[in-house]
Order: C-alpha cells, then sequence, then structure tokens
C-alpha cells in the first residue's frame, strides 16, 4: 500500500523537475548529500552508550555516590557530543565557499580560492582508518596550495553507494562551477 507522503528514503531521481525551493537560501552552509549509513549507525550505537552510561549514572547518584555520578553524567555528555559531531562531519557548502568539516577541525575555503574542482583515481582512506584502497576523491584544487581532498568513495557517507557519491560529487562541482565564477 503505497502512502501519499515522501520520506527520506525515497529514490533521488524520482523526481524529474530539479528546481530549487523558494524558500531555499543559498547563503546557509548545506550538506549537499544524506549522511551515509555508515555515519548513522556508528552515531546511533554512540547514543545506545550514551543511554547506557547516562542511566549508570542515576542509579550511582540514587545509591549516593555523587563523585561517580557527576563522572557517569560527563561521560555521557561527552559521548552525545561525539556523536553530534560524526554526523557533521562532511562536505559543506554554500555561495561563500566549501567547508570541509572533519572531527577534531573544520577547513573552509572561498570559491575564488579554488581553481577547480575534480574526481581523481587515488588511494582514499578506507572509513578514515590509516588502510587505504584504491578508489575516487574529490579534489579541491587551489592556486599555490596542496588540493584538498574533499570527499571520497570509501568514506562513511558512500562506502558501497558508488551512485551517491557520483551524485554527491556532481553537486559539489555543480555548485563550484556556479560560483567560482561569479
Amino acid at each position: 500500500m503505497p502512502l501519499p507522503f515522501l520520506t527520506a528514503d525515497r529514490a533521488f531521481d524520482t523526481q524529474e523537475d530539479d528546481v530549487a525551493l523558494p524558500f531555499d537560501d543559498h547563503d546557509q552552509w548545506r550538506r549537499p548529500y544524506r549522511p551515509g549509513p555508515w555515519r548513522v549507525g556508528a552515531a546511533a550505537l554512540l547514543l545506545l552508550l550514551a543511554s547506557f552510561v547516562l542511566i549508570a549514572g542515576v542509579i550511582i547518584a540514587f545509591a549516593g555516590g555523587m563523585p561517580g555520578a557527576g563522572a557517569c553524567f560527563v561521560l555521557g555528555l561527552a559521548v552525545i557530543a561525539a556523536a553530534l559531531r560524526l554526523l557533521r562531519i562532511g562536505v559543506w557548502v554554500s555561495r561563500h565557499g566549501l567547508r570541509r568539516v572533519a572531527f577534531f577541525a573544520t577547513t573552509t575555503v572561498a570559491w575564488r580560492r579554488t581553481s577547480e574542482l575534480r574526481t581523481v583515481q587515488q588511494p582514499v582512506r578506507w572509513l578514515g582508518l590509516p588502510r587505504t584502497v584504491q578508489g575516487q576523491a574529490l579534489v579541491a584544487a587551489r592556486p599555490g596550495g596542496e588540493p584538498l581532498t574533499l570527499l571520497t568513495d570509501h568514506n562513511a557517507d558512500f562506502l558501497s553507494r558508488p551512485e551517491a557519491f557520483d551524485r554527491a560529487a556532481d553537486t559539489v562541482e555543480a555548485w563550484g562551477a556556479e560560483y567560482r565564477s561569479a
């Protein structure tokens, strides 16, 4: 039985018109793709762990061990913050430039400071681990600087989803083509 509303897991190509919505503001930072299942699954497991830690903190507080309960609450909040930061990792675009958000650092590059965006074959890190495999990467070339790797087809957003990587790379390249020339 088909439902009359669209969900987040609908197919990408179901709409023929790909026009921007009237409230679509290109000045706000946005991720041009959805987070992948590996990233969402890892964040869900971290949130599950945080719930157990917070429940343990409540039990310890009722038992009368306030220093232990405080440590559990701080640890639980740190795990929640890590899960939320894990969900923010990725490439964000706006009219002003592109932003690569990593777990501990964020790099922002204005469109005018990128000479080109291209997809290249190169060794890429598998799920962000030290192990490298041959794959594709979306690279932003900067004049006078070293290239900035934005997306790879083996990261937590695109592992086993080559079509999603191609769509995301094309979308970021389209943003770059539109705003680099402006």
